[in-house]
């Protein structure tokens, strides 16, 4: 398999982990790639010339990290990191969703700093920064549920790379303020192999 990848895409950092966590990264040839320059080796496979792009070993093409993440969960035989119990599947989807979700509106945020100072709009900031905090906040109340379970799953590790990326990307803006059960959990998450062998990197 080839995966097309930025070292500093959190929605790639997912697939990495998860990756690690099932001992699939051997298997995939990882093509360090710049999607904002639409390389014609990637446009050339996706058409959206996004990453994460996945090329399977029989030349299927999978793109969105979700999707990717959800193809990769079926090759393996170690615990599945999706459940197949209903309940407990929408349960991670659901969380993986919330994390990407925070995503969506912090890189939103990051792309609207890099705008020319004049064409930035600060009510545009004021809102993604609210979707951002509202889920953080959602995460941080519902922690004593999810952070509490003890097997590893694609809605914690969903979970551990936004809050990464925040670190990374707004280190000036403390995620931890007010939120105890989340900075313990992630403290502790981050120590993993998986987490400190992908951390990102310009």
């Amino acid at each position: 398999m080839k995966l097309y990848y930025s070292p500093t895409s959190p929605f790639v950092r997912k697939v990495n982990v998860l990756a690690i966590e099932t001992g699939l990264d051997k298997q995939i040839e990882w093509i360090k790639t710049n999607p904002w320059q639409a390389e014609d080796k990637l446009t050339a496979e996706n058409p959206l010339s996004k990453i994460p792009t996945l090329i399977c070993d029989d030349e299927k093409v999978i793109y969105d990290s979700r999707l990717i993440c959800e193809y990769l969960d079926s090759l393996h035989t170690v615990e599945k990191l999706i459940p197949e119990e209903r309940e407990s599947r929408w349960q991670v989807l659901r969380l993986q969703a919330l994390a990407d979700g925070i995503l969506d509106a912090g890189i939103l945020r990051f792309l609207e700093k890099k705008r020319p100072l004049e064409k930035r709009s600060d009510d545009w900031d004021v809102m993604q920064k609210g979707s951002v905090e509202r889920g953080l906040d959602y995460l941080e109340q519902s922690s004593s549920g999810w952070a509490a379970e003890k097997n590893l799953d694609l809605g914690v590790i969903s979970v551990g790379c936004v809050l990464g990326w925040l670190d990374f990307r707004f280190a000036d803006e403390n995620w931890r303020t007010n939120r105890p059960g989340l900075k313990a959990w992630y403290e502790n998450f981050s120590k993993r192999p998986s987490m400190l062998e992908t951390l990102p990197k310009e």
